[in-house]
């Protein structure tokens, strides 16, 4: 919750302002433009604010998977003490560990999101009578939420090595690379290419309403300050 806030302010200032620059001078935006766009957006989000905010997050969740002992203590007793004994015990990059896989998890899907995402806006706009009045909330929600299940469908290996890689601490003199290498090549020796997939159908429940919440709000407060902006320039 404390990172979800920054992330989708990141997220779409950061689109918002990306388009601009992709845009041509009569102001459109390609379905290539709004692919880019995206894409960077969502590597932003993943340098900015998304990885530090899973590891801890990770660390948290992985803790309680082997308590079935009353004796079992915890090691992070909460976000903050987590953060803490991070930086304190494994130092500032271990906040970034698995920040390539991050970024190319968070970059696709938004790329995806965005591009899906504008492409049904558009269709469902040449629909109405006015083909420039907004869409109604319901149909914002709509294409939000069929947008938002695309992106993990996508990218779910990216995110189940992400996820492995940010559970466990690093091992001395192992790097980065090699140990995506390991973690792919055992999940597909041990487990299979199922397991790649692993936990795509809560991420999809999680993901989905989530982006259809936040296109619909997205869409309601643009709609405000533009009406307010436009009134003050006149």
């Amino acid at each position: 919750m404390t990172g979800i806030v920054p992330k989708m302010a990141i997220r779409f200032t950061s689109y918002e302002w990306y388009r601009s620059l992709l845009a041509s001078p009569d102001s459109t935006v390609t379905s290539r433009g709004t692919f880019l766009a995206g894409l960077a957006a969502g590597v932003t989000e993943a340098v900015a604010i998304v990885t530090p905010m899973e590891v801890i997050k990770i660390r948290l969740q992985a803790q309680h998977h082997s308590m079935a002992d009353p004796l079992d203590i915890p090691k992070y007793r909460n976000a903050a003490h987590a953060l803490f004994l991070v930086l304190r015990e494994e130092g500032f990059g271990a906040l970034y560990r698995g920040v390539s896989l991050t970024a190319l998890r968070q970059g696709t899907n938004q790329a995806v999101n965005f591009t899906a995402y504008s492409d049904l806006k558009s269709r469902l706009q040449q629909r109405q009578a006015d083909p420039m009045a907004a869409l109604p909330g319901w149909q914002t929600a709509m294409i939000g939420l069929i947008s938002g299940a695309m992106g993990p469908m996508c990218n779910a290996p990216i995110d189940t090595i992400k996820t492995r890689l940010q559970k466990m601490p690093a091992q001395p003199g192992e790097t980065a690379l090699g140990r995506i290498v390991n973690i792919g090549n055992m999940m597909w020796k041990q487990e299979g290419i199922r397991s790649f997939w692993m936990g795509i159908t809560p991420r999809v429940m999680r993901v989905a309403p989530g982006q259809a919440v936040t296109f619909a709000v997205y869409e309601w407060l643009r709609s405000i300050l533009e009406r307010n902006y436009t009134a003050n320039e006149r």
